[in-house]
């Protein structure tokens, strides 16, 4: 077991590169197009600490006599170079984009957690520790970008070319009821996949119930604006989720994955639930501002019960690779 072990510490060290790949791919572009000082100077920052741990990285890898996977790498690079074009295409670039930065940290956050685990177990403490040290600079980052949700909002809305709060306030509204679409169905796929491991198979179960009367709050907070949610954009997020679920299907590790992309995604959401809150408290509409903050805590449980699960994930993953 123990060379199997070390084999999988080498992979994930490898997929820590890719992710450290498309990061940096995100960090060169990230400050030309944020629309907020505060946020440029975030992502001007996290660019040299991105350099570090990509270097970091490529460190622990040679000296076991391994190297990056460039497949990986050149796809992920492809898609930070697809998600940066996407940024700046949208209307409210800078509120997106802190979202989605949030998302991307805790996706590296968790990866980091699940390698350091693994390392521990495989007795290998200077990958551990790497990965700790890694993982802890990441959640500085998350922190950084929830203290700038009301610099970017405020941006966001300056961008906007409308007087009408009100209207937008709808718009970000069938953004989130879409997004919980793309939830529903990862929760509906994932489930099937972590079916073996009680933990991980009662939090996806849990959160997929959760989840639906949370879009059904949107709805009804929709209706109530006189609104609707787009059944385009829930289509189409829904078609990413079922994608999603494609690539977890083939990888031999896809608990520790899945678990990892559903921290992510729950901190997606809250990121875009602390944004409608704040558009809500603009418009003055009391409803939707305490909605969003009863949602904002059910996501943030989510990741919380998410993360506690990581021991599990990694015994699963471990289990699906054929190393426990």
């Amino acid at each position: 077991m123990g060379r199997d072990i070390r084999e999988q510490v080498t992979r994930y060290l490898a997929d820590a590169h890719s992710i450290e790949e498309q990061s940096l791919q995100q960090m060169r572009s990230a400050p030309d197009i944020a629309g907020e000082p505060e946020l440029e100077r975030a992502f001007v920052e996290h660019l040299a600490e991105t350099e570090r741990h990509e270097s970091r990285i490529l460190t622990l890898l040679e000296e076991r006599g391994a190297s990056p996977s460039r497949s990986k790498d050149v796809v992920m690079r492809a898609g930070g170079a697809a998600f940066m074009l996407w940024g700046r295409i949208q209307p409210d670039t800078p509120g997106k984009l802190a979202a989605h930065a949030l998302s991307y940290e805790a996706l590296e956050w968790a990866a980091y957690d699940l390698l350091a685990r693994t390392a521990d177990r495989a007795g290998e403490g200077a990958v551990a520790d790497a990965a700790r040290d890694l993982r802890d600079e990441e959640r500085v980052m998350m922190d950084r970008i929830e203290r700038l949700f009301d610099r970017t909002v405020d941006a966001s809305l300056r961008a906007q070319d409308t007087d009408d709060l009100e209207d937008l306030l709808r718009t970000y509204l069938a953004d989130a009821h879409a997004i919980e679409a793309q939830s529903i169905q990862l929760l509906e796929s994932g489930k099937e996949m972590v079916a073996d491991y009680p933990t991980l198979a009662r939090l996806f179960e849990e959160h997929l119930s959760e989840s639906r009367a949370q879009q059904q709050l949107l709805e009804e907070r929709l209706e109530a604006l006189g609104g609707s949610w787009s059944l385009i954009k829930d289509a189409a997020m829904r078609i990413g989720a079922l994608e999603w679920g494609t690539f977890f299907f083939g990888h031999p590790d896809t608990p520790g994955k899945l678990a990892a992309f559903a921290y992510a995604f729950e901190h997606l959401e809250i990121g875009g639930y602390e944004q409608l809150r704040r558009v809500a408290f603009r418009v003055g509409d009391v409803g939707t501002v305490q909605a969003a903050e009863r949602l904002i805590k059910e996501e943030r449980r989510t990741a919380d019960k998410l993360a506690d699960a990581f021991d599990e994930a990694v015994t699963a993953a471990l289990t699906e690779a054929g190393v426990a």
